[in-house]
């Protein structure tokens, strides 16, 4: 079973969808109140509301000329609502994005910021390195990253240790992987692997495996051979190999349970997620650790977060961008880390002791594996017809993930699909 969660929230992504809880108060006519104030929307829930909430409190108690109102969308709703403050011409003055970002900026419903940025002097590659250029359409740039962490490797310490089992490292390979999972897969009981059935799983394997979803000129490339060889392996995990729960599998164990949920209860020895499953072993009996993703014909991982853009509505898209250049400097970003929300996109920040070592987390826990995966993170095709292609990616693979099949011929499917979608 997959984890549906979208990749910016926490599911981002990813695991668990983080919805629910009423807005702050609404945003101003036409990007801002008549006083100069920001308006700002983001998405998510309790969590979110305070973090951003303190993280927008600290840049203006050191910037008097700095005033920002924020709203906060449950996660379900951002999108149609967000969307409808535009078109009405009532667009806020910043708005976090994630991977449809360009759905927004290819209907001229946000700044290009590239003026600002180099005016401003920030440089983008120091301060957020292969996820500087993520949020660039076209030449522009349309958002800065605010929250940036790959997906990585949990493995239970218990469980491979029993097994006899060496621990995860970036060096392993696809080989490597495969032999663990199949050493610690006791029929019946345990699985070696929780499974690769979300896009950003499995897309991790396609680009290891040197293909591509889109390809540098644009042009869906779903069914090539070493994307279908990818999905194929994938997928053999759970109707071949074994060694991780079939859809089916994960039913007997509960509603809506995947494998997130499957390695904290210790059923899978290993997963591969986000930044939001260190939260959700906060109660683990067990010992546990992260490692970045292995690797196959080259490193390569699917990253999670999300950035700030400024929209067309935006009375003052000059403080808007200020404001959001605050959001992303060393200060603000720390707050992120220390209410144990997410991943800095702030190589400063991911590389600080504050990081490395949190308060709330195991002692021994690899954070750096976060900063060390960010040198080989792969920059998802942010094309304006995402939602589209996801749309195609599910409507088609949906039998293949429960039953099993043959990936070539489904991608085909995927394929024709896509190139009907994109122009």
């Amino acid at each position: 079973m997959v984890d549906k969660v979208r990749w910016h929230t926490r599911a981002g992504i990813a695991a668990t969808a983080l919805l629910g809880v009423a807005g702050l108060t609404a945003c101003g006519s036409g990007g801002g109140d008549d006083d100069g104030t920001l308006s700002m929307v983001v998405w998510g829930g309790d969590a979110e509301k305070e973090t951003y909430q303190q993280r927008v409190d600290l840049i203006e108690a050191e910037n008097p000329d700095i005033e920002i109102e924020l709203q906060l969308i449950p996660s379900d709703q951002y999108e149609q609502k967000v969307q409808t403050m535009i078109s009405g011409g009532d667009g806020p003055d910043i708005m976090q994005v994630a991977e449809n970002v360009n759905s927004y900026s290819s209907k001229n419903q946000l700044v290009p910021l590239d003026e600002y940025i180099e005016s401003s002097g920030l440089d983008m590659e120091q301060r957020f390195g292969p996820a500087g250029d993520l949020y660039s359409f076209e030449d522009q740039t349309f958002a800065v990253p605010d929250r940036s962490g790959a997906m990585v490797v949990f493995y239970n310490k218990d469980l491979f240790d029993a097994a006899g089992v060496e621990y995860p490292t970036a060096a392993w390979t696809q080989d490597d992987a495969h032999a663990a999972m199949e050493q610690l897969t006791v029929p019946g009981e345990q699985w070696g692997y929780g499974g690769a059935g979300w896009w950003a799983q499995w897309w991790s394997f396609a680009y290891q495996n040197g293909g591509q979803i889109i390809d540098d000129e644009g042009q869906p490339t779903a069914n090539s051979p070493e994307v279908a060889e990818a999905l194929q392996w994938a997928n053999d995990l759970a109707h071949v190999d074994h060694v991780v729960p079939t859809p089916a599998e994960y039913a007997d164990m509960g509603p809506d349970l995947g494998g997130d949920q499957a390695f904290a209860a210790q059923t899978v020895a290993m997963n591969t997620t986000g930044f939001w499953g260190i939260i959700g072993l906060a109660e683990a009996d067990f010992n546990w650790g992260i490692a970045p993703m292995w690797q196959n014909e080259q490193q390569a991982v699917t990253g999670f977060g999300s950035g700030l853009a400024v929209t067309r509505d935006s009375e003052n898209p000059e403080k808007a961008f200020e404001a959001i250049e605050l959001l992303t400097d060393v200060e603000a970003q720390q707050v992120l880390i220390d209410n144990a929300l997410d991943v800095p996109a702030n190589l400063e920040v991911q590389q600080s002791d504050a990081f490395l070592h949190p308060e709330w987390a195991p002692e021994d826990l690899n954070m750096g594996a976060f900063g060390e995966s960010s040198e080989f993170i792969i920059r998802a095709p942010f094309i304006p017809e995402w939602n589209e292609m996801m749309a195609a990616f599910d409507d088609n693979l949906g039998t293949f993930w429960n039953e099993g099949g043959d990936a070539q011929t489904e991608l085909d499917k995927v394929q024709t699909q896509l190139e009907s979608i994109i122009e």
